[in-house]
């Protein structure tokens, strides 16, 4: 049995993991957080045929030779970058929705706790929610 299908198989894997990624950083980068979320579904898919075409490919012992080999690098790297560049901006997109909800949960403290009194018998002053901007590009 030959090699190339088990090779051209992964590299078929590989590329749709890498459109997924990219489709998803695009989403991420214009910080549309529920286009990312329904890309996040396609990714897993992706990912999970990857994984199953790169073992079956190990299992077989199958390895790129000539042009495919090149492409096979070449595509490693690409998926190397996709994947650094997801993971930093879904830090960001986690950073930034954790800010948020701390901001909403700050705002609502004040209303839930009953009035205190500071030193010399005065209301103590309310904390203040500090303001936060979003900005996203199309």
């Amino acid at each position: 049995m030959s090699q190339v299908p088990m090779i051209h198989a992964l590299l078929n894997a590989g590329q749709r993991l890498a459109e997924a990624l990219r489709e998803e950083n695009e989403a991420l980068a214009r910080l549309d957080l529920s286009r990312a979320a329904t890309l996040a579904t396609v990714k897993v898919q992706a990912s999970d045929a990857f994984a199953a075409a790169y073992g079956a490919a190990t299992r077989t012992g199958s390895s790129a030779q000539g042009e495919l080999r090149s492409a096979a690098e070449k595509l490693a790297l690409r998926l190397s970058d996709l994947s650094d560049e997801n993971r930093r901006l879904l830090e960001r997109a986690i950073s930034l929705q954790s800010r948020v909800i701390e901001t909403i949960a700050g705002a609502a403290l004040p209303a839930s706790r009953p009035a205190t009194y500071g030193g010399m018998g005065q209301r103590a002053m309310p904390r203040q929610t500090p303001a936060l901007a979003l900005a996203a590009r199309a």
